[in-house]
């Protein structure tokens, strides 16, 4: 595959700027995938995992809301959070999915209830791309 200029940060810094291969990322619409020449484009990202193929390792990260753009060629995410699967501390995860767990079992307000169901949904990814 033909490599392509992909820049990923966050409020925390850049995770990554480099050439990769191939994006995936969950957009609010589903994933999507980015190559070479992809058309110019933007879109919501959503809490899921993110794919980034560099040369023949695919590194997996979780990646929480932002925005995915693409303009002239180069591809751009800017994230709430990006965590790269080997970054990720698997027992806070655990923690973290156990108390949204027991806060969606509470009767609370729907905010507090929709709060829960976005922890719990962050959780869960984390472990997913960290196991």
């Amino acid at each position: 595959m033909n490599p392509f200029p992909l820049q990923i940060v966050t409020p925390d810094g850049v995770y990554f700027d480099g050439e990769a291969e191939k994006v995936v990322v969950r957009t609010t619409e589903g994933e999507v995938g980015i190559l070479r020449n992809h058309a110019d484009y933007v879109a919501a990202l959503d809490i899921g995992e993110a794919r980034v193929t560099v040369g023949e390792e695919v590194r997996r990260a979780a990646c929480n809301s932002g925005m995915v753009s693409v303009s002239k060629g180069l591809v751009r995410i800017v994230a709430v959070t990006f965590e790269w699967a080997d970054e990720i501390d698997l027992e806070r995860a655990e923690r973290a999915k156990e108390n949204a767990e027991k806060a969606l079992q509470e009767k609370n307000s729907n905010v507090e209830q929709r709060t829960a169901e976005l922890k719990l949904k962050r959780a869960l990814t984390r472990i997913k791309v960290a196991k």
